[in-house]
């Protein structure tokens, strides 16, 4: 992922992710749509809706699993969700610890220097 997105676009796009039920959308979505439309994170349909792409999609995911490893790495107990926790777990990025929570496996810490390096 090499478009660096702010964090309003982040919450413009998981707004339109949750889906968006009529043609007026929220003034965060209609500051951020030319962008996220440009970098094909959206797609506007031939009713004049908004949608998100899988690319759109993975950016999402991508974003809650920095976001999981970020807070694990301060708090062992920190919360993650379901899907974020299998994704991790999947890749051998954590493991789930004997007295609850996950650990930051060392391809974990690694990926997270990684992404740290890059901004």
């Amino acid at each position: 992922m090499n478009d660096a997105l702010t964090t309003d676009e982040f919450e413009a796009l998981a707004e339109i992710g949750r889906g968006i039920k009529s043609r007026k959308v929220s003034p965060c979505v209609a500051k951020h749509a030319k962008h996220l439309n440009g970098l094909k994170y959206i797609t506007y349909g031939r009713n004049g809706r908004v949608s998100i792409t899988d690319k759109g999609r993975q950016a999402l995911v991508l974003k809650h699993c920095i976001d999981g490893l970020r807070s694990l790495a301060a708090n062992p107990l920190a919360k993650l969700d379901a899907d974020v926790a299998t994704f991790l777990g999947k890749k051998g990025h954590i493991s789930p610890r004997e007295e609850g929570g996950f650990s930051i496996t060392q391809k974990g810490i690694e990926s997270l220097a990684d992404i740290d390096a890059i901004k």
